[in-house]
């Protein structure tokens, strides 16, 4: 797992690959509230996932607010799904949450990806009142993660 840019080609060809599929379960393009842009400022960071040297999964953490953080765009390819891959980059995304100081992780998936659900369910994410832009949305499920013995 590494920190990289999210304007590199493996890292905007992930994400793409994310939306293609977000947007055939949706019924939209599947951006979301995201931009590669968004880890261009302090306390964020994009994370690769790498298989032989090949980009196989992505993450991304941003400010939200004071003390919180937000994961956003965590992707498999789904060839290399069920190896734990999507578990070692949340780990790292909050190992580097954690480095930026960061006591609370929030995140928003959907009710038709029930395999983030039950990654997030599985790491200790709690369910959590939908918020900003997702308050709305029936089809937005958020969790939220308490970072503050995280070590």
């Amino acid at each position: 797992m590494t920190v990289e840019s999210p304007h590199s080609a493996d890292a905007l060809a992930l994400i793409r690959a994310l939306s293609a599929e977000l947007g055939a379960r949706y019924g939209d393009d599947g951006a979301g509230a995201f931009k590669p842009g968004d880890v261009d400022v302090a306390g964020a960071a994009f994370v690769v996932a790498r298989l032989d040297g090949r980009p196989v999964g992505c993450g991304a953490l941003r400010p939200l607010e004071p003390g919180a953080g937000e994961i956003k765009r965590m992707f498999v390819e789904p060839s290399m799904r069920g190896r734990g891959i999507s578990r070692l980059i949340l780990r790292k995304i909050e190992t580097v949450a954690a480095e930026f100081g960061y006591r609370t992780l929030r995140l928003e998936t959907g009710l038709r990806q029930p395999e983030a659900i039950g990654l997030y369910e599985t790491a200790g994410y709690q369910h959590a009142p939908r918020y900003g832009i997702y308050v709305d949305n029936p089809l937005s499920v958020c969790f939220e993660k308490q970072l503050l013995n995280y070590g």
